[in-house]
């Protein structure tokens, strides 16, 4: 190095006991998810300030993180499937259609949104700095203060230092009931696990081949198979994405603990059972699939682990028959995916005009006043809960949760005006544009 090089300056610094960074905001919304991203951007078009606070590195969640690699629930059932989910779902899906990185696909009766996921987390991270969102990464929650109903403030752990943020109203996106919880209301937890799976893409294999393979022909297989090649799950699927040489691969079932230690190593199976599902696929599909690798592995996909008691628990008869209660914030046509068990899923699926309803009093822990929950932590019995906690519903929660804090201003949102925020909601409850 020559002498005449600059050296960079330095400064000693020492750290001052008990201090923290301060945010304050209109509106703090914990977990970056596709329902907390939802919630941000409503809130920024509403003119609030926002801050987007989530534990890891990257926005998304588990939309850009998990691999899930498909947009569920967007669409309503039969010949002529509409769209029933609006709001950020519109610009998102037209961006990324001009991106070619969005391919629908026809399944279950409707339509199914396959997407690339490093497109969708490069769209949500410039949608929320272009919308002027405060983003909190790598923020732990440690505590959130409450005075009676009202939660108050969020005390934070970075790797920079504690932070705080104070906000009028909270949406707890979190999916764990995170904020919820620390907030000392009451919530739920399943007696039994419900699986979570770890998806992971592959890469060098005959893409034509693969999407011409029969699906229900793979799963007959895959139950003659699972024991020979050390299979937990027996049921499942194999997806390409077209033109791209990728595929997504759905065929492992983990348990998804509450606890650190717990979770790292239920990540660690998943991509253990992930590499036993690549020699099936090799082993019993060698044309197609035998100089297959593994390209990536997602992080582990959570279905359900912690969720609030909220004014009004949905439950799977409500979902069945299609209950309209007079609080219905949105409406939903996916199946009933519940999986409780290690071995498969159980598929219980709807007919052409069917559509169930999700009611605001699912969303507002039962003693909150300032806060609303979007995405799978808001109230139900697990079997109605795994008919809406699919992208798009939680697309829509996201929008109806701030919709409310903002109606709701100082006041409680257990005492929303109803009607006034159907109103603002309207397009995710009746319109009916075409694919």
């Amino acid at each position: 190095m020559s002498d005449a090089y600059p050296i960079p300056a330095t400064r000693i610094v020492r750290r001052e006991a008990g201090a923290a960074k301060h945010y304050a905001a209109d509106i703090a919304i914990l977990g970056a998810g596709i329902a907390g991203v939802s919630a941000a951007l409503e809130a920024a078009k509403l003119g609030r300030k926002v801050v987007l606070i989530d534990a890891g590195s990257q926005l998304g969640g588990q939309s850009t993180q998990s691999l899930i690699g498909t947009f569920c629930g967007l669409y309503s059932n039969g010949p002529a499937p509409y769209r029933v989910v609006y709001g950020m779902a519109d610009a998102m899906l037209r961006d990324l259609t001009a991106a070619d990185a969005v391919a629908p696909r026809r399944g279950r009766n409707t339509i199914i949104l396959m997407y690339q996921e490093q497109a969708l987390a490069r769209w949500i991270e410039r949608s929320l700095v272009e919308a002027g969102v405060t983003l909190l990464l790598g923020a732990t929650l440690l505590e959130a203060c409450r005075d009676a109903g009202r939660i108050t403030s969020l005390s934070l752990a970075t790797r920079y230092g504690r932070a705080e943020v104070a906000a009028q109203g909270f949406v707890d996106a979190s999916g764990d009931a995170a904020l919820s919880f620390a907030a000392g209301f009451d919530c739920r937890e399943p007696a039994t696990p419900i699986m979570g799976t770890l998806m992971f893409s592959i890469e060098d294999f005959d893409e034509a081949a693969a999407m011409q393979l029969d699906r229900w022909a793979m799963q007959k297989r895959l139950a003659e198979s699972a024991t020979r090649y050390g299979l937990v799950r027996k049921d499942g699927f194999v997806f390409a994405f077209p033109g791209k040489g990728q595929a997504l691969v759905n065929m492992t079932h983990v348990e998804t603990p509450l606890d650190a230690a717990g979770h790292a190593l239920a990540q660690i199976e998943g991509r253990a059972q992930a590499d036993r599902v690549l020699d099936f696929l090799r082993g019993e599909y060698g044309p197609v699939f035998g100089r297959a690798r593994v390209r990536s592995y997602g992080l582990l996909g959570v279905r359900q682990t912690r969720w609030i008691v909220a004014r009004h628990s949905l439950d799977v008869a409500a979902v069945r028959a299609g209950t309209r209660s007079a609080d219905a914030i949105l409406r939903c046509s996916w199946p009933i995916e519940l999986h409780d068990r290690p071995d498969d899923v159980h598929w219980e699926e709807f007919g052409d005009d069917h559509l169930h309803y999700l009611p605001f009093g699912t969303m507002v822990p039962a003693a909150a006043d300032n806060l609303v929950a979007a995405g799978r932590c808001i109230d139900g019995d697990p079997a109605a809960l795994a008919s809406v906690r699919v992208m798009g519903p939680c697309i829509a929660m996201g929008a109806a949760a701030v919709q409310a804090l903002d109606l709701a201003g100082a006041g409680s949102v257990r005492q929303v005006d109803i009607a006034a925020l159907q109103a603002r909601l309207a397009d995710n409850l009746e319109r009916r544009d075409p694919a």
